[in-house]
Formats: structure tokens, C-alpha cells, sequence
């Protein structure tokens, strides 16, 4: 089976950016994205490449930026968008967040969108498929050959637990504290194509590996396997879909910046006839592990051997190392909000902080709502003492 990769010119850059439609007086999700949709088809009714879309529940929504060649481009196309859905959906009583999983609503009380793909996908998969309630952060950047795809995939994956505890905001399922940094990690990866990426030679071993797939029927095409890092060949990407939901514009900025930035580094090290580093299965699913339960505070290991490390001083450390390549690139400052997350702390970390200063889990779904309208991290008092 050949798989045609339409390679990308640069390391270009693309955003997806799932939504929640929060209610302004109960907090809860409201089942309304057809309405909100409805209301902006120039935006939602594109014959090619919507800058809105529908998701899998009628709760989200998701936006997503055209082809950007630098982050602050790509922020800039999502602020753009997410302006005009806010003036359909304020009007409405719907307030926008986004975090790895609501706090408070029940899955249970979702509607799925009406859309047959995801009905299929709710008929194969059922309660795998119906819980996820799920929302997350994707960014594609291109890369300049399809020779690249499958060493940097590989090599991203090490980074598998930088991604998710930076952005670990799913504390919280059906109003009860998992214990977890990440719970969608587990809803959404429990499907049978979801996970890490599985470590291939190169394109030639992953085009055997999909046509192996569809012809077990364990697949109907390509776009079924959920990896956390897949390459994506219609947009000649390499796509990267470990973040959690992320509350934040700064910090889907700061994701944007380090995906671009490694991947450049990466692509640069092969064109000077490096071998990337491909790190053993084993320690690849264990760490993803150890960012979902602890997040920042993971100890990961660090090779095949069983050596370990603080997850955040291997996070400075990749700053330090990353910061000459994301200056190139033009996102030293989307960058360094990647010390910010470290100093004040990743979004479960911020929403449990409103939990041990007395707030509730509405206090939560507030602050989300807050950091989402205004860009900027809630502290815990504001919302927990607002009527004080």
C-alpha cells in the first residue's frame, strides 16, 4: 500500500483547538454546538478546511487555524476565530473553556453530534466511544520529506510526558478527583488506535503496517489510528496530539513553540546525517504514565537502561537547549511561557489549588472560563473569595 506524504515546505504550523460550550449560570456543558455552528456558516460551512467544526459531542466545538509559518500567526488566527464565536455564543448564555475533561458534567448526559462518521465510530467502539467527553489540543507541523516522518515521530515520542504534564488539566471526571493530572490520558486512550505511536523503521514499515491494518478490518482508513504523534500525510505534517485541553491562548502558544521547535531541531539533525534517538516501547508507555498520574512531579526515565530524572529539570533543561532553534523561529516568548506553567503551575495544578483554598468544582469551571475569555492564569483566591 503506498501512502502518498505531501511534503510541507518548512516546518509550517497547524492548530486545533476543541472547545467546551459552558453555561453561564449552572456551569455544566451545554449540548448546543449545532445552534453556534448554525449561526456562523461562513465560518463552519467552508467546502475546504472549516475554521469551525463540529466534535464528537455536540459540547465542543473544535477551531482550527489555516497553514501558519510562525506561532505568532497561528495565534493570531485563533484569536481571530474564537472572537467570532464568542459573538454567537455569549449571546446564547454559553460561555467558552477548555480543559482535558469538564469537571462537573456527566458524559452520561451528552449528545453525540449528527454526523454518520461519528455515529460508525459510536456503533464499533460504544462505551469506549460515548464516554469521551473529552478535549484536547493538536498541533501539525511540516516537515520537508517523507524520509523525516517516521525518525521524528520516533523521536518525538520521548517527549510524550513534557507534552502532557505541561498541559495536564483533567483532574477532575464526573465531579470526583481521580488522583490523576490527566484523566482524558486514560478515557481517550483506552480506544483500540489511540496511544503511543508504535516505533517504525520508516515510511516503507508504516505503509505495510496501515495496509495490514485496513486489510484486517481493524481500521477504514488511516485517519482511525489516534496516536499521541502521528505523521498526518494530506497535510504533510507530523501531528502532535498529546496535549491536554488547554485553558489558555499563552499556552497553546507555548505548545505551538515547543512542537515547532523540536521538530526543526530534529529535521536539522537529519539533514547533517544523524540517527534521532528512538526510545524503547517500554519506556515510552511508562512515562506517558508516570505524566498521567503525577504530571510535573513525574520522575521519568530517561534511557533503555532505567536512569531517571525530575520531570521539570529535564523541562529546564529542554528550554535551555531549545531556546537558539524557537529564537529562529521567532517563538523565544511563546516559549519561555513553558517556565511560567513550571513557576505557577500546570492547569490541574491550578485547579486543585481552588479546591484546597475551599472553592468548589463550579469555582473551577469559573476560573476556566475566566482564563479562557482573558488569557491569563486565575489564582485560586479570586474566584474562592470572589464574594467576600
Amino acid at each position: 500500500m503506498a501512502i502518498e506524504f505531501n511534503a510541507s515546505r518548512g516546518a509550517t504550523l497547524g492548530i486545533e483547538w476543541e472547545l467546551q460550550l459552558v453555561d453561564d449560570q449552572t456551569r455544566r456543558l451545554r449540548q448546543d454546538a449545532g445552534q453556534v455552528l448554525g449561526a456562523l456558516p461562513g465560518l463552519s460551512e467552508a467546502e475546504r478546511n472549516p475554521k469551525i467544526r463540529h466534535e464528537l459531542m455536540e459540547s465542543t466545538v473544535e477551531i482550527v487555524t489555516d497553514v501558519c509559518h510562525t506561532v505568532s500567526e497561528a495565534r493570531a488566527d485563533l484569536a481571530a476565530t474564537m472572537a467570532e464565536l464568542r459573538s454567537v455564543a455569549e449571546p446564547r448564555g454559553i460561555g467558552l473553556a477548555c480543559t482535558g475533561t469538564h469537571p462537573i458534567s456527566d458524559w452520561r448526559d451528552a449528545e453525540m453530534a449528527p454526523i454518520q462518521r461519528y455515529a460508525e465510530l459510536v456503533e464499533q467502539y460504544q462505551w469506549l466511544a460515548r464516554r469521551i467527553q473529552t478535549f484536547g489540543v493538536h498541533v501539525h507541523v511540516g516537515i520537508r520529506s517523507v524520509d523525516k516522518a517516521i525518525p521524528i515521530v520516533n523521536a518525538l515520542s520521548a517527549y510524550l510526558p513534557h507534552f502532557l504534564a505541561l498541559t495536564a488539566s483533567s483532574p477532575f471526571w464526573c465531579g470526583q478527583d481521580t488522583g490523576l493530572a490527566s484523566s482524558r490520558a486514560i478515557v481517550f486512550g483506552s480506544l483500540p488506535t489511540a496511544g503511543p505511536p508504535h516505533l517504525l523503521a520508516d515510511w516503507a514499515e508504516f505503509e505495510a503496517y496501515m495496509d495490514t491494518l485496513l486489510r484486517a478490518q481493524a481500521i477504514r482508513s488511516i485517519k482511525e489510528v489516534w496516536w499521541d504523534i502521528r505523521p498526518h500525510p494530506d497535510f504533510g505534517t507530523i501531528e502532535i496530539r498529546m496535549f491536554d485541553g488547554i485553558p489558555t491562548l499563552r499556552e497553546v502558544g507555548m505548545a505551538a513553540a515547543l512542537c515547532q521547535s523540536l521538530v526543526e531541531l530534529f529535521d536539522h539533525q537529519l539533514d547533517r546525517g544523524y540517527t534521532l534517538p528512538s526510545p524503547a516501547t517500554w519506556v515510552v508507555r511508562d512515562n506517558k504514565w508516570r505524566a498521567t498520574r503525577y504530571g510535573l512531579d513525574a520522575i521519568v526515565i530517561t534511557d533503555d537502561q532505567g536512569a531517571t530524572a525530575p520531570l521539570r529539570d529535564e523541562l529546564y533543561e529542554l528550554v535551555r537547549e531549545l531556546e537558539p532553534i524557537a529564537d529562529r523561529l521567532g517563538c523565544a516568548e511563546d516559549l519561555k511561557v513553558l517556565s511560567d506553567v513550571l513557576d505557577q503551575g500546570a492547569s490541574y495544578e491550578r485547579q486543585r489549588a481552588i479546591i484546597n483554598d475551599g472553592g468548589s468544582l463550579e469555582d473551577v469551571v469559573t476560573a476556566a472560563l475566566t482564563e479562557c475569555r482573558e488569557d491569563r492564569f486565575v489564582n485560586p483566591r479570586e474566584v474562592t473569595h470572589a464574594g467576600a
